[in-house]
């Protein structure tokens, strides 16, 4: 087997169906990128969803002047009543020792500020007496948080229970939505890729059908014959690959990093996953054009 008549074979393909050959690299390059971020955003989200659960509280607010609920009846415990919840709530099963956190008036506005650091509006128009107080529970297993919050809300001078993980498992649904819905469109632009370079390699079978009739007729294999086609395939996939790594790479920095500075991800994506997936998107990308070249020639090349 020639080498040199293999790349010039190549070679004579691409040339001949360049633009055919530029919406293959594209479309693998936009499906591959697409896949890759479904996979780095999946990496992401299991990353934040092992840091926050284990960090999760149940936040107990305690009754106020201006509390709106009718347990309260419009009066605001005392230090007294406090320093009993405080008590109570220690002793509360599940609770996990030195688990319960006083946070007063002035602790709640200066975490207030910090949450709503963009909002100037938001934070002028509020004031230290409008922020409750509260406790902040850490449980030993932040799954079995049910029966805490049950004994909390009975307590006496309790405003309102709110369990974080369940505020958090709304922004990780929504995170979870956008993961897959990256990942179906990488699904239709690998197909359309497919489909594409099927026809590429359909009209370049074709094209050459005079040269693969006389290499047949001297007795060429049939693996011969299919090599330059089937390499075709393989280097539209790799061009897309690596224009695909490169999208990669600008998501990671101006996506992923600039996500970093608006939200408290805790535990940001790192350029060990991002080279994995890089790595992932670039095989598959290379498997499916060469898959899609081999199964075109069976169907249309004659050998």
């Amino acid at each position: 087997m020639r080498a040199n008549f293999i790349f010039s074979e190549v070679w004579i393909g691409l040339r001949r169906n360049l633009t055919m050959t530029i919406a293959v690299v594209i479309t693998v390059a936009v499906g591959m990128a697409m896949l890759g971020v479904g996979l780095m955003i999946n990496a992401q989200v299991s990353m934040m969803q092992t840091y926050w659960y284990d960090k999760v509280e149940i936040s107990v607010f305690l009754c106020a002047d201006n509390s709106a609920s009718e347990k309260c009846g419009g009066k605001a415990v005392t230090p007294e009543q406090t320093a009993a919840l405080k008590t109570q709530l220690e002793q509360t099963a599940g609770v996990a020792p030195g688990g319960v956190i006083y946070e007063d008036q002035k602790q709640a506005y200066e975490n207030f500020k910090q949450y709503y650091a963009t909002n100037k509006a938001l934070i002028d128009a509020a004031s230290v007496k409008d922020m409750p107080t509260s406790f902040r529970i850490k449980l030993t297993d932040p799954e079995n948080y049910e029966p805490v919050m049950k004994a909390a809300e009975a307590l006496k001078g309790v405003s309102q229970v709110v369990n974080q993980r369940e505020i958090i498992g709304k922004f990780f649904s929504m995170l979870d939505t956008l993961r897959w819905a990256a990942v179906v469109i990488a699904v239709i632009l690998v197909l359309a890729a497919a489909l594409l370079i099927g026809n590429t390699v359909r009209l370049s079978a074709f094209n050459r059908r005079r040269e693969t009739g006389i290499m047949r007729l001297v007795g060429a294999s049939n693996l011969y014959i299919q090599l330059p086609f089937v390499m075709e395939g393989m280097i539209a996939g790799l061009i897309g690959g690596v224009l695909a790594a490169v999208l990669l790479i600008v998501a990671k920095v101006f996506m992923f990093e600039e996500i970093t500075k608006f939200i408290a991800i805790g535990a940001p994506l790192g350029w060990d996953e991002v080279a994995q997936a890089i790595t992932l998107t670039m095989v598959i990308g290379v498997l499916i054009c060469v898959l899609a070249s081999s199964v075109t020639l069976r169907r249309y090349l004659r050998v």
